[in-house]
């Protein structure tokens, strides 16, 4: 894939962002199959892990061909549609919460829609939400220099997030204001200007978790998961068993124990605990370092920005699939409360799927449209023009170059000094110009 031009190499970043992507779709549809197939054994749905696969390659073609349109042309048709994005957002996210429209899962009320078309209002949210700050900021740069300039962006933020921690969903909450804080750090906002939406938002979560019971199994599971093994630390007691289990190259791809009802949610927030199970250790090193390829290409994409509108727009995503990387992986390894958040790329849904690929082609977007001076230094350099008697060859059918040195040979030399010779004597007979030495040789001969 050529981002300008049949000639042109695309920049480093973007093949790795397209790579990477590609790397970790492909991983994440073999191990929602594999995770899958005892799920619908025993829900005696049929089909086994078909039915999800099915599934996945549906909203994985889908997501492809919005991150293809959104890597070409997607930041500057999504900047001029910002503004409603973030309100059909706020609409949704209402409709979610009223009862009878909002569907309720496991005990979250998160989806709108019937049947098997459903919709996750917040993942549209969190992304539109990065999308508007980085318009306004890059629009308004001086609104970073006072917290009164930021209020009805912050305002904004926290009435998402609010609908959103009434769903419950901490987790996207949480995911959703870290991101945001780090693209307004990024844009120049001091970081004492933002420390008392910070105090403030750290009040909220407590006072969440305090009033909510699901949410205090949860911190209850991370702090002391030996506690209450079938209850409180259940899902986590189950992934560390899960990941042991697997060692060094794991128990082999489909041979999952773990998976086969003794691990909730195996296909979706606890993915990663099947793949550590089936492929070891070594198939965690690749999935983190698939991710972390993802994260340096994106950030690098952002630091090389033509303009200050990708530089928001690349940080911003980046930041925010990172992040949900990151808190997935670490509740996985116990290092974290669960909370709920998928791995991107990997985890089954569709809505976080095509949303998640919709990020990275954006992200792809700024990549492909790099500064003049980035874009100069990321190209191979051009080879030295050939000098004296060397000759430029062209091969024919690749239109590449290259220069040979040819030595020259005494009867060159003769012929050249020749013609050199010939061409003074035809300039003397028509008139030409005359040099001093030839005057003086003259008036000897005489």
């Amino acid at each position: 894939m050529r981002p300008e031009g049949r000639g042109r190499q695309a920049p480093v970043e973007y093949q790795l962002l397209l790579t990477a992507t590609l790397c970790l779709l492909a991983l994440g549809a073999v191990m929602v199959f594999s995770a899958s197939s005892a799920t619908g054994v025993l829900n005696e749905t049929g089909g086994g892990g078909f039915q999800y696969l099915k599934k996945i390659v549906i909203f994985g073609a889908i997501g492809l061909l919005v991150m293809r349109f959104a890597s070409i042309k997607g930041a500057r048709v999504t900047r001029a549609l910002t503004p409603v994005m973030v309100g059909v957002s706020l609409f949704l996210l209402a409709c979610v919460l009223v009862p009878g429209v909002g569907q309720t899962v496991n005990g979250s009320q998160r989806w709108v829609g019937s049947g098997v078309l459903t919709f996750q209002p917040s993942e549209l949210a969190k992304v539109s939400l990065i999308l508007y700050g980085a318009h306004l900021l890059a629009a308004r740069p001086k609104m970073t220099r006072s917290l009164r300039d930021l209020g009805p962006y912050l305002l904004i933020v926290a009435l998402a997030m609010l609908m959103v921690v009434m769903q419950p969903d901490l987790g996207t909450a949480m995911t959703t204001t870290f991101a945001v804080g780090a693209l307004l750090l990024v844009a120049g906002v001091r970081p004492g200007t933002l420390a008392p939406v910070a105090a403030i938002g750290a009040v909220a979560i407590v006072g969440v978790i305090a009033a909510n019971p699901y949410q205090q199994d949860r911190l209850t599971g991370f702090l002391n998961p030996g506690a209450d093994v079938e209850g409180a630390g259940y899902q986590s007691q189950q992934a560390q068993i899960a990941l042991g289990s697997g060692g060094t190259m794991g128990v082999g791809l489909g041979e999952s124990v773990q998976k086969a009802s003794y691990l909730p949610e195996a296909h979706t927030d606890m993915i990663s605990a099947v793949l550590g199970e089936e492929t070891g250790l070594a198939g965690m090193v690749i999935l983190i370092g698939l991710l972390s390829m993802f994260g340096y290409a994106g950030f690098r994409a952002a630091h090389r920005a033509r303009d200050r509108y990708g530089k928001l727009l690349a940080a911003g995503l980046t930041t925010l699939i990172m992040v949900q990387a990151t808190i997935n992986l670490f509740a996985v390894l116990g290092l974290a409360p669960l909370t709920g958040v998928p791995l991107p790329f990997v985890s089954y849904g569709g809505t976080s799927l095509i949303v998640t690929l919709a990020s990275a082609g954006l992200i792809m977007n700024v990549a492909r449209r790099q500064s003049p001076a980035s874009a100069k230094a990321s190209r191979p350099a051009a080879r030295p023009a050939a000098r004296g008697g060397e000759r430029l060859r062209t091969v024919q059918g690749t239109g590449a170059r290259w220069s040979e040195a040819k030595p020259s040979t005494g009867a060159e030399t003769r012929r050249r000094g020749t013609a050199g010779s010939t061409s003074r004597d035809s300039g003397r007979r028509h008139g030409g110009p005359r040099r001093a030495g030839d005057s003086r040789r003259g008036r000897a001969a005489r």
